[in-house]
């Protein structure tokens, strides 16, 4: 966009220009962001536990009662945030009945 100085009248049209390159920066800055940054797919049972609020006892009744999927590697367990996501809608209660 070309340089403006206080006194000059700015346009709709500057104003879409400069909405476009605001818009075109932030896609870059995303796009350059995402390939620097691992993609973090797996969460440990300590993190999953400290983001529901749940013990130890109950992520592991959860997951036992097979409502929650897990991986298991050596002595650690694994979660998939999609599988957490997928577990709280297909409970989600949207009225009660009295």
């Amino acid at each position: 966009m070309r340089d403006l100085r206080k006194n000059q009248i700015v346009t709709v049209e500057d104003l879409e220009v400069m909405k476009k390159e605001i818009l075109d920066s932030i896609q870059r800055i995303g796009k350059e962001s995402n390939l620097r940054s691992p993609v973090r797919r797996w969460m440990k049972s300590a993190e999953v536990r400290a983001l529901l609020g749940f013990s130890l006892g109950k992520l592991q009744a959860v997951r036992e009662s097979g409502l929650l999927a897990y991986t298991k590697i050596g002595g650690n367990i694994y979660y998939d945030p999609e599988d957490l996501k997928k577990l709280f809608s297909e409970n989600r209660i949207l009225e009660q009945k009295c």
